[in-house]
């Protein structure tokens, strides 16, 4: 008698350890097949299939998580009476993501696979425009400032940062200072008060680790 095969349930675990190995081997330029994607991980090449229908949706999924993690990060950051302390700590967690999960992080911006979902790739820069919004409307920045066009130039020097640290250009103990003096030089163009700026950014980037953001603090 012939039986039909059962279709094998889908295990979250196993589908986080295959897009973590695949983001691993992307950043490692190692070949990434069938075989070499699953060794190691306890996971049979059909698990490829059953996840991810496949090497592009596998594709499409590193990239995804990517992006998820990052806003779950960022959304986890507390409102604070200081809404320019609050786009710094954003920054903060923006920094201690890349850092846990470089791998990831560098296969987010790997354009050539497409997103599952697209719009879960603006969820996290929109927090940072929220609160660049609520810098203005508070008051701290310019009346005429751009909460768009200010959090696009943070996230771009930040990403710019970061992407020479991942890829071991730089030490990743430079972060904070440097990251500390753009967002000064960023939000004072974008209006703040030179001083108060400086406390609110420095503040930030002092407590590091708070709120779930990681380790990226100046240890002073």
């Amino acid at each position: 008698m012939y039986c039909q095969p059962v279709p094998r349930t889908a295990d979250p675990d196993v589908r986080l350890r295959l897009v973590e190995r695949a983001a691993a081997m992307l950043a490692a330029r190692e070949t990434v097949t069938l075989r070499s994607l699953v060794e190691g991980t306890g996971a049979s090449t059909m698990a490829v299939y059953t996840h991810f229908g496949g090497m592009p949706g596998l594709w499409r999924a590193v990239r995804q998580e990517g992006f998820t993690r990052l806003h779950e990060r960022l959304a986890r950051v507390p409102r604070t009476a200081d809404p320019v302390h609050d786009v710094a700590a954003l920054a903060v967690a923006y920094a201690a993501n890349a850092l846990d999960s470089p791998a990831l992080y560098r296969a987010m911006f790997d354009a050539v696979a497409d997103l599952e979902d697209p719009a879960g790739a603006d969820r996290g820069l929109a927090l940072l425009v929220a609160a660049a919004a609520r810098a203005r409307d508070e008051g701290r920045l310019a009346p005429a400032a751009d909460p768009s066009a200010v959090a696009t130039r943070l996230w771009v020097a930040g990403h710019g940062l970061l992407s020479l640290v991942v890829q071991g250009v730089l030490p990743a103990d430079v972060v904070p200072a440097h990251s500390v003096e753009t967002a000064v030089a960023l939000l004072t163009a974008a209006g703040d008060d030179p001083g108060a700026c400086r406390a609110s950014v420095a503040r930030a980037w002092a407590l590091g680790s708070g709120a779930d953001t990681g380790s990226v603090g100046t240890g002073e």
